[in-house]
């Protein structure tokens, strides 16, 4: 029996982009098309089969450990970007402030897919769902320096809505207007939730 559940639950993906190499900041530049391949989009800095530990991890590891790469995508739900623009007064977010890879339109709730869910393209690309990615004040230096005095608006606009991290499954090509279609864990919640800590 199959453990993971296709949906009729779709993402048109509307952006992509990429954030170069090398450089201080985590600002995408938009790109018509990605090619995936095991480490990701060649040539990004986000690219690699390992990477070194952040912030995210650790409680598991000393910063800068080596560890696998489940990041090397970061995917934010277009739906989610306008809520983020409306509560800080801006007309638009705009993805490459975020670093973002890909925005998807029409995906309900992004923020909160289940871990391990996958994302699959046309010719069969899939992306798997890490986790939750966290506001974190390197968008805010983006946007500061295109609209002042909003950067510090943006750590508490984007909380629970700043997309998830993901890597690559299976590779393949992303284009704009390509739909994804979203598989999950076929399997109930974990009974104690609820204790996890939050924030």
């Amino acid at each position: 029996m199959p453990a993971l559940a296709p949906t009729d639950f779709h993402g048109r993906i509307t952006w992509l982009g990429i954030v170069a190499p090398d450089g201080a900041g985590i600002r995408s530049e938009p790109v018509a098309h990605m090619t995936l391949g095991w480490e990701g989009q060649a040539g990004e800095r986000h690219a690699g089969l390992t990477r070194p530990s952040c912030s995210r991890v650790t409680a598991q590891h000393p910063r800068g450990t080596e560890i696998r790469n489940v990041r090397q995508l970061s995917l934010v739900s277009a739906e989610e970007l306008a809520r983020i623009a409306a509560e800080m007064g801006l007309d638009a977010v705009r993805p490459e402030w975020l670093g973002a890879s890909l925005v998807l339109e029409g995906l309900p709730d992004l923020s909160h897919l289940p871990p391990s869910s996958r994302l699959q393209g046309p010719d069969g690309v899939t992306l798997v769902v890490d986790m939750q990615n966290r506001p974190c004040m390197l968008p805010a230096r983006e946007i500061e320096a295109d609209r002042q005095g909003f950067g510090k608006r943006f750590k508490r606009a984007a909380e629970g809505r700043r997309g998830v991290t993901a890597w690559v499954e299976r590779p393949g090509d992303l284009r704009a207007g390509d739909v994804l279609r979203l598989h999950v864990p076929a399997q109930r919640l974990w009974a104690h939730h609820e204790a996890l800590p939050r924030g």
